[in-house]
């Protein structure tokens, strides 16, 4: 079974950084492309950001460009996200995510709290 423990979220003034992490079960870690995702209050989750199996491609919502960089260690089985510049309307839930075949599979996820 693939288990994802995000950590590394906490309370942050407006314009500063955090790094989350997500920690990832499995021998095959490395075959697959990672996402990350957030749901903040009443509101629907909204994908953040993707990156290919190898880290050789990443995306991003357009909302984030520029500020968030996902990256992985495939050695560690670890997906990462820094946020940098973060606004009060960053603030939510953040979920790692990956799919095997038909099935998703989410961490318990990380809170960020983005307030003077």
């Amino acid at each position: 079974q693939v288990q994802l423990v995000e950590s590394g979220g906490g309370l942050v003034q407006p314009g500063g950084s955090l790094r989350l992490s997500c920690a990832a079960s499995g021998r095959t870690f490395s075959s697959y492309a990672m996402h990350w995702y957030r749901q903040a209050p009443g509101k629907e989750r909204e994908w953040v950001a993707t990156i290919t199996s190898t880290g050789g491609s990443t995306d991003y919502a357009d909302s984030m460009k520029g500020r968030f960089t996902i990256s992985r260690d495939n050695a560690k089985n670890t997906v990462y996200l820094q946020m940098n510049s973060l606004k009060p309307e960053d603030t939510a839930v953040y979920y790692c995510n990956t799919r095997r075949g038909r099935d998703d599979y989410w961490g318990q996820g990380t809170q960020v709290t983005v307030s003077s």
